[in-house]
């Protein structure tokens, strides 16, 4: 697979197709078989994935110990990102920032991934109570120690990345983009490509809506964190199948899936984007990956970017009491 590198100050080398493994503990329904999981990571390793996203709040803890159990054997041929910034590593307790919480949640994190360094080292939401400069500054003094390789944030703001970058180079920023979210092209993209800093899409196939799997009738579990999602409401999902069906449209004259041609724009937009989609089936993985061989001619880009211009995306793409946490 190709590689990509994040970030220009201190730069990451990734596969160009990531795995984002938050679905396999937390939030989509039941956790995945333990077995069944880390065979998936490994697959994935087999068929050239070299970047894996995890976090503390992912269970709590349980997704840092699959991740670290399953990647153990392969560790020096991997990158392993994890963030801090919850109380407790719980979302529910609030934002938690303090330096003293980030060194505690490394020490831990570096435990359960059973590993002596975390690559790629996220503040997981801004919080607005930590002065982002004490954040970077902690993190700095991380990097210095051997902790931690890489300095990241997550949902931040264009001036907040700023301020962060001018303390301890930031090697990427991890928000939500796909072809129902574009939001980030307005300031965040600009800065980004700005100051040389890499960028990372999670749920880049629209928390699975981009695959053409779901539609109105799909019904979520009230585990499975889509169920509070305005997007995902009967009557939005109804209105957004438009979308669907424009990518099966450009997909067949392809050879490819929906799910392939969402990843190959975000792959087409920037060398120095390199999305994390996640799965718990090997199919979706191995269609995954193939993605990163799909090529998209400035044809196929116009024609994408024509039909999203006919099409309005209904929905919210977080409950409300959600939103404080993002673009700060």
């Amino acid at each position: 697979m190709e590689i990509r590198t994040l970030g220009k100050d201190n730069p990451l080398e990734v596969s160009a197709i990531g795995f984002g493994c938050m679905g396999l503990s937390f939030a989509y329904g039941p956790a995945t078989e333990k077995g069944a999981a880390i065979a998936l990571l490994r697959s994935a390793v087999d068929l050239g994935v070299t970047f894996f996203d995890t976090a503390e709040a992912y269970g709590p803890f349980a997704n840092e110990e699959l991740v670290g159990e399953a990647l153990g054997p392969v560790r020096d041929q991997v990158v392993i990102a994890t963030k801090f910034g919850f109380v407790g590593g719980r979302t529910a307790d609030g934002l938690d920032s303090r330096p003293e919480n980030i060194r505690a949640v490394a020490e831990a994190s570096l435990m359960r991934l059973n590993t002596d360094r975390i690559d790629l080292f996220y503040q997981h939401r801004v919080d607005p109570k930590v002065p982002i400069e004490e954040v970077a500054g902690t993190v700095r003094d991380l990097i210095a120690e051997g902790k931690v390789s890489h300095f990241g944030l997550s949902e931040a703001g264009a001036q907040t990345i700023r301020r962060a970058h001018a303390v301890q180079p930031v090697t990427a920023l991890q928000s939500e983009y796909s072809l129902w979210w574009r939001e980030p092209e307005a300031e965040v993209l600009p800065t980004l490509g700005e100051l040389g800093i890499g960028f990372v899409p999670f749920s880049p196939l629209g928390k699975g809506f981009l695959t053409g799997a779901i539609d109105e009738k799909t019904q979520f579990g009230s585990d499975d964190f889509r169920s509070t999602v305005p997007r995902f409401d009967a009557e939005a999902r109804k209105a957004n199948v438009a979308l669907v069906d424009a990518l099966r449209r450009i997909a067949s004259g392809k050879g490819a899936t929906p799910a392939q041609i969402a990843l190959a724009w975000i792959l087409a937009q920037k060398p120095w984007m390199s999305p994390i989609p996640g799965t718990t089936k090997q199919t979706r993985l191995e269609e995954n990956v193939a993605a990163a061989a799909v090529q998209l001619t400035s044809d196929d880009l116009a024609r994408i970017e024509s039909a999203l211009s006919a099409i309005t995306i209904q929905g919210d793409r977080y409950p409300g009491h959600l939103q404080q946490f993002i673009n700060r």
